[in-house]
Protein backbone atom coordinates (compact mmCIF):
# COMPACT_ATOMS: atom_id res chain seq x y z
CA UNK A 1 0.00 0.00 0.00
CA UNK A 2 1.09 3.58 -0.66
CA UNK A 3 2.19 5.43 2.45
CA UNK A 4 0.51 8.76 3.22
CA UNK A 5 2.37 11.57 4.93
CA UNK A 6 1.02 12.28 8.42
CA UNK A 7 2.38 15.80 8.87
CA UNK A 8 0.77 16.42 12.26
CA UNK A 9 2.78 13.68 13.96
CA UNK A 10 6.18 14.52 12.47
CA UNK A 11 7.31 17.02 15.05
CA UNK A 12 6.07 14.87 17.89
CA UNK A 13 7.89 11.79 16.62
CA UNK A 14 11.10 13.73 16.11
CA UNK A 15 11.08 15.17 19.62
CA UNK A 16 10.32 11.83 21.21
CA UNK A 17 13.23 10.26 19.36
CA UNK A 18 15.61 13.00 20.39
CA UNK A 19 14.73 12.31 23.99
CA UNK A 20 16.03 8.75 23.73
CA UNK A 21 19.12 9.24 21.60
CA UNK A 22 22.38 7.47 22.42
CA UNK A 23 25.59 6.99 20.51
CA UNK A 24 25.84 3.94 18.30
CA UNK A 25 29.07 2.17 17.42
CA UNK A 26 30.83 3.19 14.23
CA UNK A 27 28.99 1.48 11.38
CA UNK A 28 29.52 1.86 7.65
CA UNK A 29 26.61 1.80 5.21
CA UNK A 30 28.35 2.94 2.04
CA UNK A 31 27.48 6.64 2.28
CA UNK A 32 28.85 9.95 3.42
CA UNK A 33 29.24 10.75 7.11
CA UNK A 34 29.51 7.03 7.92
CA UNK A 35 32.64 7.48 10.05
CA UNK A 36 30.77 9.46 12.72
CA UNK A 37 28.97 8.06 15.76
CA UNK A 38 25.33 7.47 14.89
CA UNK A 39 22.37 8.50 17.04
CA UNK A 40 19.88 5.86 18.11
CA UNK A 41 16.25 6.30 19.05
CA UNK A 42 14.63 4.46 22.00
CA UNK A 43 13.87 1.48 19.75
CA UNK A 44 17.55 1.05 18.81
CA UNK A 45 17.10 2.38 15.28
CA UNK A 46 19.43 4.90 13.67
CA UNK A 47 17.83 8.33 13.83
CA UNK A 48 18.02 9.76 10.29
CA UNK A 49 15.26 12.39 10.38
CA UNK A 50 11.86 13.13 11.94
CA UNK A 51 10.33 10.77 9.39
CA UNK A 52 13.08 8.19 8.94
CA UNK A 53 14.83 5.62 11.12
CA UNK A 54 17.21 2.97 9.82
CA UNK A 55 17.73 -0.60 10.98
CA UNK A 56 21.12 -2.23 11.22
CA UNK A 57 22.45 -5.70 11.94
CA UNK A 58 24.04 -6.23 15.35
CA UNK A 59 27.01 -7.90 13.72
CA UNK A 60 28.43 -6.29 10.63
CA UNK A 61 28.44 -8.88 7.81
CA UNK A 62 31.44 -9.67 5.63
CA UNK A 63 30.43 -7.75 2.50
CA UNK A 64 33.11 -9.47 0.43
CA UNK A 65 31.00 -12.64 0.61
CA UNK A 66 27.66 -10.97 -0.13
CA UNK A 67 25.64 -9.62 -3.04
CA UNK A 68 26.09 -5.91 -2.37
CA UNK A 69 22.91 -4.15 -3.41
CA UNK A 70 22.63 -1.67 -0.57
CA UNK A 71 24.86 1.32 -1.37
CA UNK A 72 23.61 2.46 -4.80
CA UNK A 73 26.85 1.49 -6.49
CA UNK A 74 27.31 0.83 -10.20
CA UNK A 75 28.04 -2.91 -10.58
CA UNK A 76 29.62 -2.48 -14.02
CA UNK A 77 32.39 -0.03 -13.29
CA UNK A 78 34.89 1.41 -13.27
CA UNK A 79 34.91 1.43 -17.07
CA UNK A 80 37.86 -0.30 -18.68
CA UNK A 81 38.99 3.06 -20.06
CA UNK A 82 39.24 4.47 -16.54
CA UNK A 83 41.01 1.36 -15.25
CA UNK A 84 43.63 1.71 -17.98
CA UNK A 85 44.03 5.41 -17.23
CA UNK A 86 44.67 4.61 -13.56
CA UNK A 87 47.32 2.05 -14.45
CA UNK A 88 49.00 4.35 -16.95
CA UNK A 89 49.05 7.27 -14.51
CA UNK A 90 50.43 5.51 -11.42
CA UNK A 91 54.03 6.26 -12.38
CA UNK A 92 53.24 9.99 -12.23
CA UNK A 93 51.85 9.73 -8.73
CA UNK A 94 54.92 11.38 -7.23
CA UNK A 95 53.86 14.70 -8.81
CA UNK A 96 51.06 17.11 -7.98
CA UNK A 97 48.46 17.01 -10.73
CA UNK A 98 47.89 20.76 -11.20
CA UNK A 99 47.90 20.66 -14.99
CA UNK A 100 45.88 17.46 -15.18
CA UNK A 101 43.30 18.90 -12.79
CA UNK A 102 43.08 22.07 -14.82
CA UNK A 103 42.54 20.02 -17.98
CA UNK A 104 39.77 18.04 -16.28
CA UNK A 105 38.07 21.24 -15.10
CA UNK A 106 38.26 22.57 -18.68
CA UNK A 107 36.55 19.42 -19.92
CA UNK A 108 33.81 19.63 -17.27
CA UNK A 109 33.24 23.33 -17.86
CA UNK A 110 32.82 22.70 -21.59
CA UNK A 111 30.31 19.93 -20.88
CA UNK A 112 28.30 22.18 -18.53
CA UNK A 113 28.44 25.22 -20.82
CA UNK A 114 30.21 27.52 -18.34
CA UNK A 115 33.70 28.89 -17.85
CA UNK A 116 36.08 27.03 -15.53
CA UNK A 117 35.71 29.54 -12.69
CA UNK A 118 32.18 28.14 -12.19
CA UNK A 119 33.59 24.68 -11.29
CA UNK A 120 34.94 23.33 -8.00
CA UNK A 121 36.29 19.78 -7.78
CA UNK A 122 36.14 17.38 -4.86
CA UNK A 123 36.79 13.72 -3.99
CA UNK A 124 33.16 12.79 -4.60
CA UNK A 125 30.19 15.13 -4.51
CA UNK A 126 29.53 14.34 -0.83
CA UNK A 127 32.83 16.00 0.07
CA UNK A 128 31.62 19.18 -1.59
CA UNK A 129 28.20 19.01 0.05
CA UNK A 130 29.98 18.85 3.39
CA UNK A 131 32.41 21.67 2.57
CA UNK A 132 29.51 23.93 1.58
CA UNK A 133 27.77 23.10 4.86
CA UNK A 134 30.88 23.85 6.92
CA UNK A 135 31.43 27.23 5.29
CA UNK A 136 27.83 28.44 5.18
CA UNK A 137 26.76 27.35 8.65
CA UNK A 138 29.80 28.03 10.81
CA UNK A 139 27.89 30.98 12.28
CA UNK A 140 24.50 29.24 12.53
CA UNK A 141 21.39 29.74 10.43
CA UNK A 142 18.97 27.15 9.09
CA UNK A 143 18.84 24.79 6.15
CA UNK A 144 15.60 23.83 4.38
CA UNK A 145 15.29 20.43 2.71
CA UNK A 146 12.86 17.61 2.08
CA UNK A 147 12.32 14.77 4.50
CA UNK A 148 13.37 12.13 3.56
CA UNK A 149 16.51 13.33 1.76
CA UNK A 150 20.19 12.50 1.43
CA UNK A 151 21.57 13.56 4.78
CA UNK A 152 25.25 14.37 4.19
CA UNK A 153 24.90 18.14 3.83
CA UNK A 154 22.21 18.37 6.50
CA UNK A 155 24.22 16.35 9.04
CA UNK A 156 27.32 18.51 8.67
CA UNK A 157 25.29 21.73 8.81
CA UNK A 158 23.69 20.56 12.07
CA UNK A 159 27.07 19.53 13.49
CA UNK A 160 28.38 23.10 13.20
CA UNK A 161 25.30 24.73 14.69
CA UNK A 162 22.64 24.97 11.99
CA UNK A 163 19.01 24.12 12.55
CA UNK A 164 17.23 21.92 10.04
CA UNK A 165 13.79 22.80 8.71
CA UNK A 166 12.61 19.43 7.41
CA UNK A 167 9.70 19.65 4.96
CA UNK A 168 7.84 16.35 4.38
CA UNK A 169 7.66 15.17 0.79
CA UNK A 170 4.30 15.13 -0.98
CA UNK A 171 2.06 12.08 -1.18
CA UNK A 172 3.71 11.14 -4.49
CA UNK A 173 7.10 11.51 -2.72
CA UNK A 174 8.32 14.49 -4.76
CA UNK A 175 9.58 17.69 -3.13
CA UNK A 176 6.86 19.91 -1.70
CA UNK A 177 8.31 23.04 -3.28
CA UNK A 178 5.49 25.30 -2.13
CA UNK A 179 6.02 24.28 1.50
CA UNK A 180 9.79 24.52 1.12
CA UNK A 181 9.51 28.06 -0.18
CA UNK A 182 7.23 28.95 2.71
CA UNK A 183 9.81 27.56 5.13
CA UNK A 184 12.49 30.02 3.97
CA UNK A 185 12.98 32.86 6.45
CA UNK A 186 15.56 35.53 7.29
CA UNK A 187 17.83 32.93 8.93
CA UNK A 188 17.79 30.47 6.02
CA UNK A 189 21.23 30.16 4.44
CA UNK A 190 20.57 27.32 2.01
CA UNK A 191 17.81 25.24 0.44
CA UNK A 192 18.94 21.71 -0.40
CA UNK A 193 17.23 19.57 -3.05
CA UNK A 194 18.30 16.08 -4.14
CA UNK A 195 16.69 15.30 -7.50
CA UNK A 196 16.11 12.44 -8.16
CA UNK A 197 15.83 12.04 -4.41
CA UNK A 198 17.63 9.59 -2.17
CA UNK A 199 16.37 7.44 -0.45
CA UNK A 200 12.99 7.57 -2.22
CA UNK A 201 14.11 7.53 -5.88
CA UNK A 202 11.29 9.94 -6.76
CA UNK A 203 11.58 12.85 -9.20
CA UNK A 204 10.47 16.46 -9.04
CA UNK A 205 9.61 17.59 -12.56
CA UNK A 206 12.09 19.77 -14.40
CA UNK A 207 9.75 22.67 -15.20
CA UNK A 208 8.46 22.86 -11.62
CA UNK A 209 11.96 22.75 -10.15
CA UNK A 210 13.33 25.21 -12.69
CA UNK A 211 10.66 27.74 -11.77
CA UNK A 212 11.29 27.20 -8.05
CA UNK A 213 15.06 27.57 -8.32
CA UNK A 214 14.80 30.63 -10.56
CA UNK A 215 12.55 32.47 -8.10
CA UNK A 216 13.74 31.31 -4.69
CA UNK A 217 17.45 31.67 -5.52
CA UNK A 218 16.83 35.42 -5.55
CA UNK A 219 16.36 35.11 -1.76
CA UNK A 220 18.70 32.28 -0.75
CA UNK A 221 21.17 29.89 -2.45
CA UNK A 222 19.63 26.67 -3.79
CA UNK A 223 21.80 23.54 -3.75
CA UNK A 224 20.58 20.91 -6.24
CA UNK A 225 22.20 17.50 -5.90
CA UNK A 226 22.02 15.76 -9.30
CA UNK A 227 23.93 12.58 -8.42
CA UNK A 228 21.37 10.34 -10.15
CA UNK A 229 20.15 12.55 -12.97
CA UNK A 230 21.90 10.59 -15.74
CA UNK A 231 19.98 7.47 -14.67
CA UNK A 232 16.55 9.13 -14.78
CA UNK A 233 15.26 7.23 -17.81
CA UNK A 234 11.85 8.49 -18.90
CA UNK A 235 11.76 11.30 -16.35
CA UNK A 236 10.45 14.81 -16.96
CA UNK A 237 13.55 16.48 -15.60
CA UNK A 238 16.56 18.56 -16.56
CA UNK A 239 19.74 19.84 -15.00
CA UNK A 240 19.57 23.18 -13.21
CA UNK A 241 23.03 24.13 -14.50
CA UNK A 242 21.53 26.34 -17.21
CA UNK A 243 20.37 28.77 -14.50
CA UNK A 244 23.98 29.75 -13.86
CA UNK A 245 24.06 31.56 -17.19
CA UNK A 246 21.06 33.57 -15.99
CA UNK A 247 23.04 34.67 -12.91
CA UNK A 248 20.90 32.61 -10.54
CA UNK A 249 22.41 31.67 -7.18
CA UNK A 250 22.23 27.90 -7.61
CA UNK A 251 24.79 25.21 -6.85
CA UNK A 252 24.65 21.96 -8.81
CA UNK A 253 26.48 18.85 -7.61
CA UNK A 254 27.49 16.01 -9.93
CA UNK A 255 29.38 12.80 -9.23
CA UNK A 256 31.40 10.17 -11.04
CA UNK A 257 30.18 7.54 -8.53
CA UNK A 258 26.92 6.52 -10.21
CA UNK A 259 26.67 6.36 -14.00
CA UNK A 260 30.46 6.30 -14.36
CA UNK A 261 30.94 3.53 -11.80
CA UNK A 262 33.71 5.20 -9.79
CA UNK A 263 32.32 5.36 -6.24
CA UNK A 264 35.60 4.19 -4.72
CA UNK A 265 37.80 6.35 -6.94
CA UNK A 266 36.18 9.52 -5.55
CA UNK A 267 35.61 12.35 -8.01
CA UNK A 268 32.82 14.91 -8.07
CA UNK A 269 32.24 18.59 -8.67
CA UNK A 270 29.92 21.48 -8.12
CA UNK A 271 28.97 24.15 -10.63
CA UNK A 272 28.09 27.50 -9.06
CA UNK A 273 28.49 31.24 -9.46
CA UNK A 274 32.19 32.21 -9.30
CA UNK A 275 31.49 34.45 -6.30
CA UNK A 276 30.05 31.45 -4.43
CA UNK A 277 33.05 29.29 -5.39
CA UNK A 278 35.38 31.98 -4.05
CA UNK A 279 33.41 32.11 -0.80
CA UNK A 280 34.03 28.40 -0.29
CA UNK A 281 37.67 28.59 -1.41
CA UNK A 282 38.44 31.23 1.22
CA UNK A 283 38.05 28.43 3.77
CA UNK A 284 38.87 25.20 1.94
CA UNK A 285 40.20 23.99 -1.40
CA UNK A 286 38.05 21.41 -3.10
CA UNK A 287 40.39 19.59 -5.43
CA UNK A 288 43.25 18.90 -3.04
CA UNK A 289 41.77 15.57 -1.96
CA UNK A 290 41.69 14.11 -5.48
CA UNK A 291 44.58 11.83 -6.42
CA UNK A 292 46.57 11.97 -9.64
CA UNK A 293 45.16 8.59 -10.67
CA UNK A 294 41.57 9.62 -9.91
CA UNK A 295 41.90 12.64 -12.17
CA UNK A 296 43.13 10.41 -14.99
CA UNK A 297 40.26 7.98 -14.43
CA UNK A 298 37.67 10.77 -14.41
CA UNK A 299 38.93 12.26 -17.64
CA UNK A 300 38.85 8.87 -19.36
CA UNK A 301 35.36 8.07 -18.00
CA UNK A 302 33.98 11.36 -19.31
CA UNK A 303 35.08 10.39 -22.81
CA UNK A 304 33.64 6.88 -22.50
CA UNK A 305 30.09 7.55 -23.67
CA UNK A 306 29.70 3.88 -24.63
CA UNK A 307 30.09 2.83 -20.97
CA UNK A 308 27.61 5.45 -19.80
CA UNK A 309 25.03 4.34 -22.37
CA UNK A 310 25.57 0.71 -21.33
CA UNK A 311 25.15 1.53 -17.63
CA UNK A 312 21.92 3.43 -18.25
CA UNK A 313 20.55 0.58 -20.37
CA UNK A 314 21.49 -2.25 -17.99
CA UNK A 315 20.34 -0.32 -14.93
CA UNK A 316 16.96 0.26 -16.55
CA UNK A 317 16.65 -3.39 -17.57
CA UNK A 318 17.51 -4.61 -14.05
CA UNK A 319 15.04 -2.17 -12.52
CA UNK A 320 12.30 -3.16 -14.97
CA UNK A 321 12.89 -6.82 -14.07
CA UNK A 322 12.74 -6.05 -10.34
CA UNK A 323 9.61 -3.91 -10.59
CA UNK A 324 7.83 -6.56 -12.65
CA UNK A 325 8.51 -9.13 -9.95
CA UNK A 326 7.55 -6.75 -7.14
CA UNK A 327 4.24 -6.27 -8.97
CA UNK A 328 3.72 -10.05 -9.06
CA UNK A 329 4.48 -10.31 -5.33
CA UNK A 330 2.11 -7.47 -4.48
CA UNK A 331 4.67 -4.93 -3.29
CA UNK A 332 3.74 -1.27 -3.90
CA UNK A 333 7.02 0.54 -4.61
CA UNK A 334 7.77 4.20 -5.19
CA UNK A 335 8.46 4.79 -8.93
CA UNK A 336 12.23 5.24 -9.12
CA UNK A 337 14.40 7.30 -11.47
CA UNK A 338 17.67 6.16 -9.91
CA UNK A 339 19.64 2.94 -9.50
CA UNK A 340 17.63 1.81 -6.47
CA UNK A 341 14.03 1.07 -5.49
CA UNK A 342 12.37 1.46 -2.09
CA UNK A 343 9.14 -0.28 -1.13
CA UNK A 344 7.07 -1.11 1.98
CA UNK A 345 7.57 -4.58 3.43
CA UNK A 346 5.39 -6.78 5.62
CA UNK A 347 7.91 -7.74 8.33
CA UNK A 348 10.10 -5.60 10.61
CA UNK A 349 13.07 -4.08 8.84
CA UNK A 350 15.68 -5.71 11.07
CA UNK A 351 14.10 -9.11 10.49
CA UNK A 352 14.26 -8.53 6.75
CA UNK A 353 17.95 -7.55 6.91
CA UNK A 354 18.69 -10.66 8.97
CA UNK A 355 16.85 -12.99 6.59
CA UNK A 356 18.53 -11.46 3.53
CA UNK A 357 21.97 -11.58 5.16
CA UNK A 358 21.45 -15.29 5.77
CA UNK A 359 21.14 -15.58 1.99
CA UNK A 360 24.29 -13.44 1.49
CA UNK A 361 22.40 -10.35 0.31
CA UNK A 362 23.04 -6.85 1.66
CA UNK A 363 20.30 -4.19 1.38
CA UNK A 364 19.04 -1.25 3.49
CA UNK A 365 15.95 -1.22 5.71
CA UNK A 366 14.20 1.89 7.00
CA UNK A 367 11.14 2.78 9.03
CA UNK A 368 9.38 5.73 7.41
CA UNK A 369 6.76 7.06 9.80
CA UNK A 370 7.18 3.79 11.72
CA UNK A 371 6.30 1.62 8.71
CA UNK A 372 9.01 -0.78 7.43
CA UNK A 373 10.57 -0.21 4.01
CA UNK A 374 13.35 -1.97 2.09
CA UNK A 375 15.69 -0.17 -0.30
CA UNK A 376 17.49 -2.28 -2.87
CA UNK A 377 20.15 -1.04 -5.28
CA UNK A 378 20.34 -2.28 -8.85
CA UNK A 379 22.97 -4.96 -9.30
CA UNK A 380 23.61 -7.08 -12.35
CA UNK A 381 20.70 -9.05 -13.74
CA UNK A 382 22.00 -12.21 -12.05
CA UNK A 383 22.17 -10.37 -8.73
CA UNK A 384 18.62 -9.08 -9.13
CA UNK A 385 17.41 -12.58 -9.92
CA UNK A 386 19.08 -13.83 -6.73
CA UNK A 387 17.42 -11.03 -4.76
CA UNK A 388 13.97 -11.72 -6.23
CA UNK A 389 14.38 -15.43 -5.48
CA UNK A 390 15.38 -14.68 -1.87
CA UNK A 391 12.58 -12.17 -1.37
CA UNK A 392 10.06 -14.69 -2.59
CA UNK A 393 10.98 -17.06 0.23
CA UNK A 394 10.76 -14.46 3.03
CA UNK A 395 7.57 -13.81 4.94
Amino acid sequence: MTQKIDRRNLLKSGLLALGGMTLAPHMSFGGAFDDMPLSLDPENRIYRSPMVREHFLDKKPDLSKMIRIGANENPYGPPKSAQKAVCDSVAGGNRYAWKEMSDLVDKIAKKEGVSKDYIMMGPGSSDLLEKVALVLFMHGGNIVSADPCYMSLVQVAKSVGATWKAVPVTENHSHDLKAMEAAVDKDTKLVYICNPNNPTGAITTGKELLDFCSRVSEKVPIFVDEAYIELAVGADTESMVGLLQKNKNVIIARTFSKIMGMAGIRVGYIAAQPTFIKQIEKITRGGMGISYTSIAAASAAMDDSEFQVMTRKLNHEAKTYLLGNLDKMGYKYIPSYTNFVIFPINIPGKDMLTKLAAKNISCRAFDIQNKPWLRVSMGTMDEMKAFVSALGTIS
